[in-house]
């Protein structure tokens, strides 16, 4: 699923240089300090956050409004609702 917001997020977190566990703990941190509605993007080259990050979104009752691939970067766009 992809939508598309016009590249406008509220946060931008930039993880593509993590390991896991990295990328879902700062991903947990990030939408912690979030408010309601906003967005945040997420940008990883860990593979295992594929499985991770949309696995704890559903756990939590998050948003997953995208999740995409190119180049070995995987982008994630959740809304904290």
């Amino acid at each position: 699923m992809t939508i598309n917001l016009g590249d406008q997020y509220d946060v931008i977190l930039d993880a593509r240089e993590d390991r896991c566990p990295m990328p879902l703990l700062k991903t947990k941190m990030a939408l912690s300090k979030m408010t309601e509605g906003e967005c945040l993007c997420v940008k990883t080259c860990d593979v295992g956050s594929l499985k991770d990050i949309p696995q704890y979104v559903a756990l939590v009752g998050l948003s997953l409004l995208s999740t995409c691939e190119d180049s070995d970067v995987y982008t994630f766009v959740i809304k904290k609702s």
